[in-house]
Parts: C-alpha cells; sequence; structure tokens
C-alpha cells in the first residue's frame, strides 16, 4: 500500500513538473504596463474570434498571428469562443493597445491597425521563439496571465535604409520591414538618390534609370583612387515601389521616401548635365564623400524636373513627409582646391541678386534656404510636408519645415528652440554604419567610428532640449549607410540588435529603460531572429565580426588599441 501511494505520488509530481510552463517575460520594446499573475492559456489549437468591426487591415494583421501560430503549433486555428478575442476599442489611442490573458483566453483590444500589429508582435515574443519560424516546433505553446496596457513613448519610431550606395532588392527591403514590425517601428526613410545611383523609375526622366542608376565601378574600401571595375546599379520601378509601400503599410510602418537635394544629385546631372552649374559632362560617382556639383539654384530648368520627380513620387509614396536631403551642399572633400559651384555660377549669381541676397560666406546658405522654401511650397500644396537634414537650418528656413538632426544633438536643440519640429538621429548613438566594436580588425570593413549597443540604448533625446519645447521632438531615428555594406548578411549584422536597443529608445519612457533588463531578454531575441533567418552581431555577448570571434581581453585590447591609428 505505502509502494503504491509513493507511486501515486510520484506520477502526480511528474506531472506537475510536465505542465506546460509560459517562459520568461522578454518582451521588447518593454510595453509601458504589465502586470503579471500566476497561471498560463494553452494557445495550441485555441479558437480565435475576431471582431466584425475590425476593419480589413486590422483583420490581415490578426490572420499573421493565426497562420503563424498554426505554422508553429503544427495545430490549425479554428474561429470560435473558446480562446482569443480581438476586439475594436474606440476609446484607446490609435498606437495604443490592451491584452488580458487568463488561464482561458486572452482578450485583445486596439483602435486602429497599429494598435492590433504591436498587440500580435507583444504576443508572439511571450511565445516560443519558434513562432516565428516556418515550420511546427514541440514546445510549451502557452501565454503567462498577463494584464498590459502598452503605447509609444514617441509618434515617429524610424530607421532608415540607403540603396544608392549599394542596391536592395524588393524582398531585402521587405525583410527589413519585418524586422522592424517585430519591434514596432512605424516609420521607413528610404534613402532613395544620391551621387552615386539613381534608384527611382521616373517616368517623364528616362535617363535617371537607363544612365543614372548604374554607375562605372566602385572604389575599394578607401583607395580613393581605385576602381574595381564593375558595372553596378539597379532601380525600383513605381510598380515595385507601390508594393513595397503596400507591405508596410499593413505592417503599420509608412514609407517616407527621401530625394536628396540639390546636393548629392551628381548621378541625376550625368544624365541631365543642363541642370548643372557647368553643364558637365559629370558621371555617376564611383566613390564615396561629398561632391563638389550640385542643382543649378539659377536655373528654373532644376525647378521643373524637382516638381515633376515629387509630383511621380506623390503618386507613389501616400506618407505626409517627403524627405528632401539638403545636406552636405557645399565643401565637397573630394575636390579641396575647386571653389563651390554656387559661389561662381553667373545664374546662381543673378537668382541671388533677384533675391536681394548680400554677396559673402553665408549667401549660398540663404540661396538654398530659397530652393527648400520653393520645394517646401510646393509640397505644401499638394498636402506633403518636408523634411531636411539639419544643414537647412543654415540661413532662414520656412515655417513648417521638419529639421532631422544628424550632425549630433546640437540641430534638434536649436529647432526645437526656433519652433520647428525635429526628429532625432545623433550620429553619435544612431548611425548604425558606424562599427559595433573598437576591434575593427576583426569586424566588416567599415566607414570608421564604433557604436556599441550599450551606448545606443543609453541615448535620452529630450537630453538638452529646453523646458516647454519637449513637444517639438518628433521622435527617433536611425541611419544605415551602405557604402561599405554590399551583402544581406552584413546589413542585418550592422542592423541587429542595435534596432532593438533603439526600439526602447524610442517606445519606453525614460524610467521605464533599465539595460540589465533589457539585456537579459536579448537572448530569446537571439532565438527569434535564428528562426527568422536574420543575421546579427553578437559583439555584446563577446563575439566579435560575422565569424563571431572572442574578444580581446581587456589586456590584448590595451595592447591592440596602441599600435593601431584610429582615424577615419
Amino acid at each position: 500500500m505505502k509502494r503504491i501511494t509513493f507511486l501515486l505520488s510520484l506520477a502526480v509530481l511528474a506531472a506537475a513538473c510536465a505542465k506546460p510552463q509560459p517562459q520568461a517575460f522578454h518582451v521588447i520594446p518593454m510595453p509601458a504596463d504589465v502586470t503579471l499573475s500566476d497561471g498560463a492559456f494553452c494557445v495550441k489549437g485555441a479558437e480565435v474570434k475576431i471582431d466584425p468591426a475590425l476593419d480589413e487591415a486590422s483583420q490581415k494583421a490578426v490572420g499573421r498571428f493565426v497562420n503563424a501560430l498554426e505554422t508553429a503549433t503544427g495545430k490549425p486555428v479554428k474561429s470560435g469562443d473558446g480562446g482569443f478575442l480581438f476586439s475594436l476599442n474606440p476609446n484607446l489611442a490609435a498606437e495604443q493597445y490592451a491584452i488580458h490573458v487568463t488561464p482561458e483566453g486572452a482578450t485583445v483590444e486596439a483602435s486602429a491597425l497599429n494598435g492590433f500589429v504591436y498587440a500580435c508582435e507583444t504576443l508572439k515574443q511571450m511565445l516560443p521563439a519558434a513562432i516565428y519560424g516556418d515550420k511546427p516546433v514541440k514546445a510549451d505553446w502557452v501565454l503567462p496571465c498577463v494584464e498590459i496596457l502598452d503605447q509609444p513613448r514617441f509618434g515617429y519610431r524610424g530607421m532608415h535604409l540607403d540603396v544608392s550606395r549599394h542596391f536592395w532588392s524588393v524582398d531585402e527591403v521587405k525583410r527589413y520591414l519585418d524586422v522592424m514590425s517585430v519591434y514596432k517601428l512605424n516609420r521607413l526613410h528610404w534613402h532613395l538618390t544620391d551621387d552615386q545611383g539613381w534608384r527611382v523609375e521616373i517616368k517623364a526622366y528616362p535617363k535617371l534609370t537607363e544612365i543614372s542608376a548604374w554607375r562605372n565601378g566602385t572604389v575599394i574600401k578607401k583607395d580613393w583612387g581605385s576602381n574595381d571595375g564593375i558595372r553596378y546599379g539597379g532601380f525600383y520601378t513605381q510598380e515595385q515601389l507601390k508594393e513595397v509601400v503596400a507591405y508596410a503599410a499593413e505592417r503599420g510602418i509608412t514609407v517616407i521616401p527621401e530625394i536628396d537635394l540639390p546636393g548629392h544629385m551628381v548621378a541625376a546631372l550625368a544624365a541631365y548635365p543642363e541642370l548643372g552649374c557647368t553643364g558637365g559632362p559629370y558621371e555617376v560617382w564611383t566613390r564615396w564623400g561629398v561632391a563638389k556639383d550640385i542643382l543649378c539654384a539659377g536655373n528654373d530648368q532644376v525647378f521643373t524636373f524637382l516638381e515633376t520627380v515629387l509630383t511621380e513620387l506623390m503618386d507613389i509614396f501616400p506618407s505626409e513627409y517627403i524627405h528632401v536631403g539638403g545636406d552636405e551642399c557645399f565643401g565637397g572633400d573630394a575636390e579641396p582646391g575647386r571653389p563651390d559651384p554656387w559661389d561662381v555660377c553667373p545664374k546662381c549669381a543673378a537668382r541671388m541678386k533677384a533675391l536681394g541676397i548680400k554677396k559673402g560666406p553665408a549667401a549660398k546658405h540663404f540661396l538654398q534656404n530659397y530652393v527648400t522654401a520653393r520645394v517646401q511650397d510646393f509640397l505644401n500644396g499638394h498636402g506633403r510636408k518636408i523634411i531636411g537634414w539639419d544643414e537647412i537650418l543654415q540661413g532662414d528656413l520656412a515655417e513648417g519645415a521638419t529639421v532631422m538632426s544628424w550632425r549630433g544633438v546640437q540641430g534638434g536643440i536649436e529647432a526645437a528652440s526656433k519652433g520647428f519640429d525635429a526628429i532625432m538621429t545623433p550620429n553619435g548613438y544612431c548611425y548604425f554604419d558606424f562599427y559595433q566594436t573598437q576591434e575593427r580588425d576583426k569586424e566588416p570593413f567599415g566607414i570608421g567610428g564604433d557604436l556599441p549597443l550599450a551606448k545606443v540604448y543609453s541615448y535620452e533625446p529630450f537630453e538638452g532640449i529646453a523646458a516647454g519645447a519637449e513637444d517639438h521632438i518628433l521622435g527617433v531615428q536611425a541611419n544605415l549607410w551602405t557604402e561599405y555594406i554590399t551583402t544581406p548578411e552584413h546589413l542585418e549584422y550592422m542592423l541587429l540588435p542595435r534596432m532593438c536597443a533603439l526600439s526602447e529608445v524610442q517606445w519606453c519612457a525614460a524610467d521605464k529603460k533599465d539595460y540589465a533588463r533589457f539585456d537579459a531578454s536579448l537572448d530569446h531575441t537571439f532565438e527569434m531572429l535564428d528562426a527568422m533567418g536574420m543575421n546579427y552581431s553578437l559583439d555584446c555577448r563577446g563575439l566579435i565580426g560575422l565569424d563571431r570571434q572572442p574578444a580581446r581581453t581587456p589586456e590584448e585590447m590595451e595592447e591592440y588599441l596602441s599600435k593601431k591609428d584610429w582615424g577615419w
């Protein structure tokens, strides 16, 4: 009898130990309000009910979650009341959501698409990482009992992608959007044109894709006199651009196109040399850096060109904002002895005289203001707004422009103090083309600088902003320039997991950030990224580079640094 009782006790204990357990709570970015309690809800085979009041886009977002659940658990999901309820709650803000999980089921509430997208991503992150994969996996498919009410700190949560220096296919851009969606970013800043390539089909100017989209080779690393001799380029058709815009919109992401002007236009000038101050000839740039040549501000053909390009662009991109660049118009580093074209161009001189711009070192900055304001006025007339890099603050910036602060934080501080809206993208915290460690010999070749994960996480966007001007800081963005990034593997390595840290800067209130808690969640994130087939850096775990070499000891690092020249 005692033996039977003992065996029964073991059986009960074994059953208790075998009971599915929810994983630890490792959601990135951390939700605003979370209350965990005992118990779990088994999602394998749970039924789903969707409020018919949800719009089509929100229903599709829920459908993607259901499909992921079916794939990962290997069990079909049926419609019914026995599990998930996705319900419309008009009292919640557009990017807010609520989740209530009990042992009997999970209720999800939101008022709009983005809220449902973010709720579904939070649900997925609370489940085993295999839900981000493409095959069924045996796991404890349970959610913890929890109450979540969540909303972002900033309305603009951006990630930038440069496709001019190196071109990325539609499928690669979609993968970029997929991982942005996981971490609740809502703006893709698409840098579509530059000196080294024009990537947008413009039907009124076919030479932009016949000539401007292709360069005759690429500089080898930083040997400025070299060229690999390999013709390089590519472009997106207007239908492909619309496909990406629609794909992003389904995931709550707005695509903001950038046509960089009036500088960074050498590729366009190669096709239409009459738009430059000298008339050319010009060639699509094969090296990196800042070119001297620029659109001629005194030539009315230039404004016809820009308005035509922007009109076609607005038909593709429904975004409120169009990015007009405005950076590095003067002082091209490749030709230090050559004057800036606007300083010696007769047409530009005539334009400055007509505008009453006085001669002097600042004259060209006021002329740039004229170009920016004229483009801004055109876009405003079509219901759009402009964003420009912080150089547009030089001179007199027209009311209504938004400033993107990239040369540190000062541009954003100045913009907010003058009453302009700003987006913070300071290079010291948000430039993901920088190396991730100081051990550059172990990392893939890059532009320079170093930006480790912890430094990204440490950024506080309101630091230095005057009291009362905080509302002018719309949000935060990181930029990924691709001069030295040639493969998807390298692109993803530079992006991740730094974008995860960025997401908490963008989403979490300052007092909710906790690097130790974030770091503890990264192992689950790495499992998720593995399931998605994404590449990522493990430098935060002491493994450096694409081949994940062990980091140096402090003593080895000191010796290594003492022997290196860390200039750019």
